[in-house]
């Protein structure tokens, strides 16, 4: 009878051991951002709202995320966040958090990101839509131990005055919240070159251009 009963205690405590050792599986992704194709850059409309100049913002950001965990996973979402530039306030919960605007949706980018190097040209590729140049597309299914690459872009529509990022030094501070597909979030703060619409385009010919396709409110200079 003893032995019986330590047939099942054994039984019992390696069924148990299985589901814990499952519950403790789940994907970790860490991630940085890549020199290159990773900048902010505010581009005036021309057009004023209540004495405000109206403008639009593009962000592009070249990630390298890795699944450090112990259970595979999909990159499905990536999220920004900025400060407003408003009147500074005393750090509080107030100004982290009600003052702070996140960007949930990307933007297709109507020509791939590239740079010319020498008499080449490096194409980098996105994270989420498939390169024209190329037609290539990142697989964001990773298992514990895989890495990817690629560029994330976003256009913010039209606003004005202070809803902007904060510019320090040339840099902008920016929170990258990353989302898998069991709806895990990793987040991180980094710091971002902020550029004019030049050094923007010499990565990407229609940076900034996507919104005012489908709004057809060019930016100025670019009625044709």
């Amino acid at each position: 009878m003893v032995s019986v009963g330590i047939f099942l205690l054994t039984l019992f405590l390696g069924w148990a051991s299985g589901i814990f050792s499952a519950l403790r599986r789940k994907p970790k992704f860490i991630f940085e951002l890549i020199p290159g194709p990773t900048f902010v850059c505010v581009l005036p409309t021309g057009d004023e709202f209540k004495g405000q100049e109206v403008h639009r913002i593009g962000f592009a950001l070249y990630l390298s995320v890795a699944n450090c965990g112990s259970a595979a996973s999909s990159v499905h979402a990536v999220h920004i966040g900025y400060r407003w530039n408003l009147i500074p306030l005393t750090k509080s919960w107030f100004r982290n958090t009600l003052l702070r605007h996140w960007l949930k949706e990307r933007t297709a980018s109507l020509t791939d990101f590239q740079v010319v190097i020498g008499n080449s040209i490096k194409v980098y590729p996105f994270m989420f839509q498939r390169n024209y140049l190329t037609s290539a597309k990142q697989e964001t299914y990773l298992q514990p131990g895989q890495s990817v690459v690629g560029v994330v872009y976003f256009e913010q529509s039209d606003s004005w005055g202070g809803y902007q990022p904060r510019v320090r030094n040339g840099q902008v501070r920016l929170s990258v919240r990353l989302l898998d597909v069991f709806g895990g979030r990793h987040t991180r703060n980094f710091w971002v070159p902020s550029v004019n619409l030049e050094e923007a385009r010499k990565f990407n010919p229609s940076f900034g251009r996507t919104l005012a396709e489908l709004s057809g409110k060019p930016l100025p200079g670019e009625d044709d």
